[in-house]
């Protein structure tokens, strides 16, 4: 029981297993926070958004195991055809080439050891292989892979980051837009640029047309007292007057309801359609204003928290073969067949003695 499984193990190990090599790669997670030099938005760029790296950390150490990777480098570098060549030779340290990807993603575990720390976020591999170049091949794939999923995880966190304000700003942009648009169409209506300018002008006409009608009540008055009533003269006079009146009139009716000018709109409907259109507009103005302010506070913070993989020790090259552990694993089924066997007299002792 003890010395028959012993020397199996023995002579399996020194004749049929295959040497493994080992390839160590360490590498962490970290995110870089540069303090901006100047803060364009006045306070406003609070932090908007952002993990600690060893969220990120935990996250890549069970991506390093997940089926989505093994598949991957499987893919890419052919891992069945890597890890069953020696089967035929060595069927219990060897990959079956008939397992399933589940059996694939079991053996990984056992060729690729992570260790952890937590407290400093490190993670640190050790791939094992049947020839060093693969060994190193397959923890260079690892490390490649591990970049590429989080430099997706910082643009996923960026797009987050930056979404929000961006569909704002599309929506206050599209505001402003439509807000100029309907300014545009009042202006092309109307046929007048700035009402309050031609309003000043209408003032204009009228205080000058109130000038002239001054100035010929003052000449009739003089023609009164200086010719007959049935002068020509005077006749004249009192026309003028009452064409200057009419006209006055008529342009004082502009700036009532019910007036018009030449596009058959009164003063006073054209004043108020202007003035909601220009609050409108500066509303619509300052809100993308509001926007774009919050939009760029946005792209500064996901520029400024950026995630990155720092790999501390890069695939290393194997020069001799430290698997499998030949000794320890003898050590091992000696002390298990030793125990079993400890165990099956003393049962069979206390069942004897109970007779």
């Amino acid at each position: 029981m003890v010395i028959v499984p012993v020397v199996i193990a023995a002579g399996y190990l020194h004749t049929r297993a295959v040497d493994q090599y080992t390839s160590t790669v360490g590498f962490a997670v970290r995110t870089q926070q540069a303090n901006p030099s100047i803060d364009l938005l006045g306070g406003l760029a609070s932090s908007l958004a952002g993990s600690s790296s060893s969220s990120d950390t935990d996250i890549l150490n069970h991506f390093i195991h997940s089926q989505a990777l093994v598949t991957k480098i499987d893919a890419d570098l052919d891992l069945r055809a890597l890890y069953s060549a020696p089967y035929d030779r060595d069927p219990v340290f060897a990959f079956d080439p008939d397992g399933s990807i589940e059996d694939l993603v079991d053996y990984w575990a056992d060729m690729v050891k992570i260790f952890y720390d937590h407290g400093t976020g490190l993670i640190e591999l050790q791939v094992h292989a049947f020839d060093p170049v693969s060994a190193r091949t397959i923890a260079q794939a690892i490390l490649e892979e591990s970049t590429q999923m989080i430099n997706d995880l910082s643009a996923i966190a960026r797009d987050d980051t930056t979404r929000y304000a961006r569909e704002e700003l599309d929506a206050t942009m599209a505001r402003l837009k439509a807000a100029r648009e309907a300014m545009t169409a009042f202006r092309s209506r109307t046929r007048i640029v700035d009402p309050s300018a031609d309003l000043q002008s209408q003032m204009g006409v009228i205080g000058t047309l109130q000038q002239q009608l001054a100035g010929s009540l003052i000449e009739l008055d003089l023609l009164r007292d200086s010719t007959r009533a049935d002068d020509p003269r005077v006749t004249q006079a009192e026309r003028r007057i009452e064409v200057i009146r009419a006209r006055i009139d008529t342009e004082r009716q502009k700036f009532s309801l019910g007036g018009a000018d030449a596009s058959g709109e009164d003063y006073a409907s054209i004043m108020a359609e202007y003035e909601r259109l220009t609050v409108d507009r500066e509303f619509a103005q300052r809100a993308y204003t509001g926007a774009l302010v919050a939009y760029d506070a946005a792209l500064a913070e996901a520029r400024r928290k950026s995630r990155y993989l720092a790999a501390y020790v890069s695939p290393t090259l194997s020069q001799e073969a430290q698997y499998p552990e030949r000794g320890i694993l003898v050590l091992l089924v000696g002390f298990f067949a030793l125990l079993i066997w400890t165990v099956s007299v003393l049962v069979w002792y206390a069942i004897r003695d109970r007779r």
